[in-house]
């Protein structure tokens, strides 16, 4: 009995589940820059910076947050612990260097130093991202759209979660001491977490029961998202005593600890647990899915070096094996196999050989356009909350920060559908988003009523959903082998997009009517200070225009690569 429990004790920890759920906890302190919304009033007061200087301090954030290829290559070298444990130092130096130097613990230090120490700090999520995502997608290689909407979900809910997480230790978020918070909690979590997230070799745990399992984290994303956004509003509508916020945290945390039952019914309770070597029992789709998924990772692994010889030539030997099934399935009309030697679109790319493919380009010039746009939103909320007058900027930070999120995991699900389902090219949901943006754009450059709760709803919704689906259909049209890199390249479109509608036009419109407003007042607050929907309607009204391009260029994409989605899942059924 003893014996028994000590094999079930290790399959646990090997479980494939178990590392997704420990990825999902990993992401939901991945996303630290999503609250810059919160923190940059504290900063702007506290060092006494214009609308400007913060839209720099910003970019700096955005390309802490973006450029991502050490992460990316240190994955494909190094174990996923020691990625993780990088960025955890990073996290921690950072973000303390940023509080040391708020509450004026340092000497008065130029703007330089602080976004030098805010990228550091945000550059330390590019870490914990890539980690999380490459260990994950190896994992689960034939479910690349849920896993990443999910993954990239809670990155982009860990604003929401760390800001209600705070109300523990505090009634109010404009405080240094949430900087302070940043700099230690999520590197305590990701410390506790980092030898259970690792590649497990799950292609080897596919099981039928695969798509409950992803239907019950559905369920639960769905639960906690709107959970998440009953509790803002309740704190938005009605005067909440301390206790009660604490209570709601404390709900919070539970919560968010929940999904850790899924590998414990899967591998603890009888009749859930198929064994390893039954694979003759399952679905011939699944026993496709097994086979594609081990040829996919020892394709991966072709970059041997000479010291492995006798690893290579066995796993070389087994790859024969597994292409002898593969083509005696596509005889059967089961799966596609391309026989040519040369990387095509659906084949293993390196960074390089993607980056002259036009298909590359025109994903990475959408995301510019369109999630260039959706973060300078996200980035400038907290000065649009207060140049409407609303006190309670928290809430509209974290509202976006949980829209996001169910962009993300509704746009891993529904690419996911129409790519099972109907073969359609995945950039088709991504020139959906798209348009959803642009409309909220254009809503509020035309100030009608509601305007900050519909920028802030289908924003936070169609910027989620870039992240989602971009990841998943890159890895579909370049391949596994090199995912990291070609996702840290992908991700350079936030910082580009930022620095050009946040630091050039967003900031300087702003400031513009804030000195036209200050001419006409003798505040000496109002010549940093803008206030009215004038601030940021112009700006809005530009980037719905950027989001229409982004359409133009997303339909491109899919003209382009409808051919190859059908050879990749037309005959999936």
């Amino acid at each position: 009995m003893a014996f028994q429990f000590q094999g079930k004790t290790r399959d646990f920890f090997n479980n494939r589940w178990l590392v997704f759920v420990a990825s999902m906890w990993v992401q939901s302190c991945a996303g630290i820059g999503y609250l810059f919304g919160s923190i940059s009033p504290v900063i702007k007061s506290s060092m006494g910076y214009n609308q400007r200087q913060i839209a720099v301090l910003g970019v700096a954030k955005d390309l802490g947050d973006s450029v991502g290829f050490i992460a990316g290559s240190l994955c494909e070298i190094l174990p996923i612990w020691a990625v993780l444990a990088v960025g955890i130092v990073q996290n921690f130096i950072g973000y303390g260097l940023v509080w040391l130097i708020i509450t004026q613990r340092l000497p008065n230090l130029p703007l330089w130093v602080l976004c030098i120490a805010m990228f550091i700090g945000t550059n330390g999520e590019t870490y914990f991202n890539t980690g999380a995502l490459v260990a994950s997608i190896q994992n689960f290689p034939r479910s690349r759209g849920p896993v990443v909407g999910i993954l990239k979900g809670f990155a982009g809910l860990s604003g929401a979660i760390l800001s209600q997480i705070y109300d523990l230790f505090s009634s109010s978020s404009n405080e240094p001491s949430l900087i302070l918070m940043i700099a230690i909690l999520p590197s305590v979590i990701v410390i506790s977490l980092m030898f259970i997230v690792r590649p497990v070799g799950g292609h080897r745990q596919v099981r039928p029961s695969d798509d409950r399992s992803f239907l019950s984290v559905y369920c639960f994303c769905l639960g906690l998202a709107i959970y998440l956004m009953v509790v803002l509003l309740l704190e938005d509508l009605v005067d909440l005593s301390q206790t009660i916020i604490i209570l709601f945290s404390v709900l919070l945390i539970v919560f968010i600890i929940l999904p850790v039952l899924l590998p414990v019914f899967l591998v603890f309770i009888p009749n859930q647990t198929l064994s390893l070597h039954e694979d003759l029992l399952l679905e011939p789709h699944s026993q496709n899915e097994v086979i594609m998924s081990e040829v996919d990772e020892i394709r991966s692994d072709d970059d041997l070096s000479s010291s492995s010889l006798s690893l290579s030539l066995e796993r070389r030997k087994r790859l024969n094996q597994l292409q002898a099934k593969l083509f005696q399935a596509a005889a059967e009309g089961a799966v596609r196999v391309n026989r040519k030697k040369r990387p095509h679109r659906g084949e293993n790319f390196t960074l390089m050989q993607a980056l002259v493919k036009a298909d590359f380009w025109l994903m990475f010039l959408s995301l510019v356009l369109a999630s260039g746009s959706g973060l300078t939103i996200i980035d400038n909320l907290g000065q649009i909350c207060l140049s409407l007058e609303y006190s309670h900027t928290h809430v509209f930070v974290s509202m976006i920060s949980i829209c996001n999120f169910l962009g993300r995991v509704g746009g891993g699900y529904f690419s996911e559908l129409i790519v099972r389902k109907y073969s359609c090219p995945r950039p088709l949901a991504l020139a959906v988003a798209q348009l959803i943006m642009a409309f909220a754009l254009l809503f509020y450059a035309l100030g009608l009523p509601g305007e900050i709760y519909v920028l802030t709803i289908l924003v936070g919704i169609g910027y989620g959903a870039h992240w989602a689906i971009v990841p998943a259909a890159a890895s579909e049209l370049f391949g596994l082998k090199s995912f990291g890199a070609l996702y840290n390249f992908l991700t350079l479109s936030n910082p580009i997009g930022s620095l050009i509608f946040s630091g050039v036009i967003a900031s300087g419109i702003y400031d513009l009517e804030a000195e036209k407003q200050s001419s006409l007042a003798t505040n000496e607050e109002s010549s940093v200070t803008c206030y009215g929907i004038v601030c940021y309607s112009l700006t809005c009204g530009i980037l719905s225009g950027l989001c229409v391009v982004a359409v133009i260029l997303s339909s491109l994409v899919v003209y382009r690569t409808k051919r190859v989605y059908a050879q990749l899942y037309g005959n999936s059924h």
